[in-house]
């Protein structure tokens, strides 16, 4: 089963997520859902139905908290010597564009604002770590093979 690279304030706020949402979450969900069945039919009871909906999205995210705190192992932000690593924030131009990219390299749990994320296993991912400012790296594409140069590492 595949790590899940996650600093320590993505680690604590996923758990708190989880501790939310099997605590306080359920608690609700099932109070809504007593609610709804005192109304009467359940067949046409758009409140039940939806409160339902809500128990399924909720348990399906709980799943998928307790997956990613599973397989998580905690990983420092330090700058790594200035070379791209999980937590790095990468400045990259594609080989014949002149517009700059920034991507934070880790798991999608570790966006912040309206950065793009670039898994460290995806094979752009897998291309840049352990590279630094000034290298030009390739990596294989479905529309065939490209070249990046990494304009800047940042933490």
């Amino acid at each position: 089963m595949p790590e899940t690279h996650l600093s320590q304030d993505a680690y604590e706020r996923l758990k708190a997520e989880l501790d939310d949402l099997t605590t306080r979450g359920r608690t609700e969900i099932a109070r809504l859902i007593e609610r709804a069945r005192e109304m009467g039919d359940l067949s046409e009871n758009g409140d039940y139905h939806a409160a339902k909906d809500d128990q399924g999205k909720m348990e399906a995210r709980i799943r998928q908290l307790q997956h990613l705190l599973d397989r998580a192992v905690i990983v420092d932000r330090a700058d790594p010597g200035g070379k791209v690593a999980t937590g790095s924030i990468v400045a990259i131009r594609y080989d014949g564009d002149d517009e700059v990219e920034r991507y934070l390299v880790g798991s999608i749990e570790e966006r912040r604002d309206d950065m793009a994320v670039i898994s460290p296993g995806s094979p752009l991912g897998r291309a840049l770590v352990g590279h630094q400012a000034g290298d030009t790296v390739e990596y294989a594409a479905p529309s065939g093979t490209l070249k990046v140069d990494i304009v800047e590492v940042g933490a």
